[in-house]
Formats: structure tokens, C-alpha cells, sequence
């Protein structure tokens, strides 16, 4: 009796593929998250709003197409970093505005002067209004209709 229970084969699994596939997984899903948060500059205090509320994914459509201007308390355009004083920034502004037209072309979206983009504005609680007014005004010059202000809610 003691012959047959030896001569018993052990059936244990073989982890490597599984392995294997879990390890693709985990390296694809770091690849494709999502990172919004480089677009939110850490140097931009914003302003207090008792009226402030969070934009909700749900509300809107998920195809729909964001661009965040960060702007100083100089009232400067920060762009990767980068601190672009109101004749720079007017450039940056229609760069984005062509981009944004490419990526329409591409994409099959028959053309109008109103570009569909939200520009969300996070400006500084010492920005000036007249400089946050300009940038407004250069963003509508270059086809942009769409704003949305980010302020922190004041409960």
C-alpha cells in the first residue's frame, strides 16, 4: 500500500504564465492612467467661493475636450513650468488654438469658427483682474467659447 500512495503524481499548478499576465496588466494600466493632475500647477493659490462646486465627469460628455490655463499672481500663463509674461502667452494661446483645430481635422469634425473646447481657468487669488480679462479675450480671439473658473469652495 505504501508503494502506490508514493507513486502518486502531484498535480501543482505552473505559476509562471499567470504570472506572466498579471505583470502586463499591471504595466498597461500604469501606461494608460491617467495623469490630469500635471496639468494643475501647485504654485497657483486659488481663491476661496462659498458658491464653489466640483466639476462632475458624469455631467459632461466624456469625449469632451479640456484645456487648464494656470495663471500667476502676475497675471502670467504658466506652461510646463514655464512663467510666459501676456505677448508670450498670446502665442502659447494661438498654438493651442491650432492644435486643437488639427486634432479636430483628424478627427473628422466638420470645422466652425467656435472651437469646442473648455478652457478652465486656475488663477491665482492675487491675479489681477484685468490680466485674468486679458487672457479671456485672447482665448475668444482664437476661437474658444467655452470657460469654467476653478476656485476652492469656501465649506
Amino acid at each position: 500500500m505504501s508503494a502506490s500512495m508514493s507513486s502518486e503524481m502531484s498535480a501543482e499548478p505552473n505559476l509562471t504564465p499567470l504570472l506572466d499576465v498579471v505583470f502586463q496588466l499591471i504595466t498597461f494600466f500604469m501606461l494608460v492612467i491617467n495623469f490630469s493632475n500635471e496639468n494643475y500647477d501647485q504654485r497657483i493659490k486659488l481663491p476661496v467661493a462659498g458658491s464653489a462646486q466640483p466639476t462632475e465627469d458624469g455631467q459632461k460628455g466624456v469625449d469632451e475636450d479640456r484645456l487648464v490655463l494656470n495663471i500667476s499672481n502676475q497675471g502670467h500663463l504658466l506652461v510646463n513650468g514655464k512663467d510666459l509674461p501676456s505677448d508670450k502667452a498670446g502665442a502659447e494661446i494661438r498654438h493651442l488654438a491650432d492644435l486643437t483645430r488639427r486634432n479636430l481635422d483628424a478627427a473628422g469634425v466638420k470645422k466652425s469658427a467656435d472651437l469646442p473646447t473648455t478652457i478652465i481657468l486656475r488663477a491665482d487669488k492675487g491675479t489681477e483682474f484685468s490680466d485674468l480679462y486679458a487672457l479671456i479675450t485672447q482665448c475668444q480671439a482664437n476661437g474658444f467659447r467655452k470657460f469654467a473658473l476653478k476656485a476652492m469652495s469656501g465649506e
